[in-house]
């Protein structure tokens, strides 16, 4: 399986160009009207279905992916967006009548959704089709002008997005710009009116220096470790088949991945043999030869990865291939926070388990690092479901099942802390992506005014506190 070569990347005099142009397309107001909007919407879908095969290939020889998997954590969820959004979009943009305060009657007050400009979208390689095109659509339907930046190191992918994307979309208004840390860094000069980035925290923070020279607004879709707790008395059979299927979706390389699995000790050995049977049964005795098991994406990640697996925590998996970027699905017992697995994510097919005591202590670990982007908690009790929403921050939480928040449209998807700031997907991605302008209305006659335009009277005085401090005890604040 060998990487395809990217087009030739955007020189730095070109990304100014670009993004020079995407402003004109937006300050001519062509973005903002609904028929664009939703002309673009459908564009972008019929790019996904009519060339759903071109992209699972590409998607194939950068990670491995099979045509199903593709369709399920990548261009379904796409379509699944767009779908979702163009039914609710007009509903969406209306402008919300709010209530006015009587001091400012007779007057109108709605809250009127205006598109923010050009947006730039930097986008991972992981899924590097579902994270690329799903913010799209929250741009476009905001009424925006967009530049791309899919990831490099997803090559195949970026090469099909950067030929597809001009062809069915508004190639005025909607720009691609390919290569590597020169043509971001490039683009991170420009000003953009919204930055958009999904990726690690250390170029998270890259993003947002550069974004402050502008003052422009950043959402940063991070990572970060994902615990799955395992709550004594839950279907554990049921538990290992959803673990191991949310952990080893796309060979475990997915921000929201069960990055570790946290129960008691009795739990852990109960539930150990169940892993290994669930691996098993998803990919048979050789995952290697599986075609529902990806590949790590390239040679330094799965060096990475390996450097991390302590031969003696294995219990089952630990063995790769670097000429064709296999890792097998791997369970470590016996970890501990000391431990360099449990340093950073994981971002790859590595389960570790952690032994706690009991629930207590869970939230207690939990707490004591930083906010994961998603949090799994297996339990049929619902005292401790309610445990762990009060008492933990999380970007999500799923109960009994992990990933499929992702698959919910109505849903915010984003992180917390240092998982992540702002949100997106449906009415979410309208709110981040446009602008909530206050609009007031009032007529000229009669003037409300004249009761609190200077001199002030006595009687003006009375009618000031009546007006703007109703029900205060004690009299007027004004003497």
């Amino acid at each position: 399986m060998t990487h395809s070569s990217a087009s030739t990347p955007t020189s730095e005099p070109d990304v100014t160009a670009v993004v020079a142009r995407a402003r004109r397309a937006f300050d001519s107001g062509r973005t903002k009207p609904y028929a664009w909007r939703e002309a673009q919407l459908r564009a972008l879908r019929g790019l996904v279905v009519d060339h759903e095969d071109e992209i699972a290939a590409a998607l194939e020889s950068d990670l491995g992916k099979s045509a199903v998997e593709s369709w399920l954590t990548e261009t379904g969820l796409v379509v699944s967006e767009i779908d979702h959004t163009l039914k609710n979009l007009r509903r969406w943009l209306a402008p919300r009548r709010v209530s006015v305060a009587l001091r400012v009657l007779p007057g109108t007050a709605q809250i009127v959704r205006e598109p923010l400009g050009v947006v730039l979208v930097i986008a991972p390689w992981n899924y590097p089709v579902q994270l690329t095109l799903t913010p799209l659509v929250g741009v476009l339907a905001a009424g925006n002008a967009a530049v791309v930046k899919p990831s490099e190191v997803a090559p195949a992918t970026s090469a099909v997005l950067a030929r597809l994307l001009p062809q069915h979309l508004d190639a005025d208004a909607v720009h691609v710009v390919e290569g590597g840390v020169p043509e971001t860094t490039a683009l991170l000069a420009e000003r953009f009116d919204h930055i958009f980035y999904t990726g690690n925290g250390a170029v998270g923070r890259i993003v947002l220096e550069a974004a402050a020279r502008h003052l422009t607004p950043v959402t940063l879709e991070l990572g970060g470790k994902s615990p799955a707790f395992v709550d004594e008395g839950v279907d554990l059979e049921a538990t290992a088949q959803r673990i191991v299927w949310g952990k080893f979706t796309n060979a475990g390389q997915t921000c929201v991945a069960p990055d570790y699995v946290l129960a008691t000790r009795q739990t852990l050995d109960a539930l150990k043999p169940l892993l290994v049977k669930a691996i098993r049964d998803s990919y048979g005795d050789d995952p290697s030869g599986s075609p529902d098991y990806g590949r790590i994406v390239n040679g330094r990640h799965l060096d990475r990865l390996t450097a991390l697996i302590e031969p003696a925590q294995v219990v089952t998996g630990g063995d790769s291939n670097p000429s064709t970027r296999y890792l097998a699905p791997t369970v470590l017992d016996g970890v501990s926070f000391d431990d360099p697995v449990m340093a950073d994510e994981i971002f790859g097919p590595v389960l570790p388990l952690v032994e706690v005591s009991d629930v207590d202590d869970a939230v207690e670990v939990i707490n004591g690092r930083d906010k994961p982007l998603a949090l799994y908690v297996f339990t049929s009790d619902p005292r401790t479901r309610r445990r762990f929403v009060r008492d933990t921050s999380s970007g999500a939480i799923g109960f009994n099942i992990p990933l499929a928040h992702l698959a919910v449209p109505a849903l915010p998807f984003g992180g917390v802390g240092s998982s992540g700031m702002g949100a997106y997907h449906g009415e979410f991605s309208i709110e981040l992506f446009s602008h909530a302008k206050a609009v007031l209305r009032q007529p000229l006659r009669p003037d409300s005014t004249v009761a609190v335009r200077p001199p002030i009277t006595a009687a003006k005085r009375r009618i000031i506190d009546r007006l703007v401090f109703p029900g205060r005890r004690g009299g007027s604040r004004i003497s």
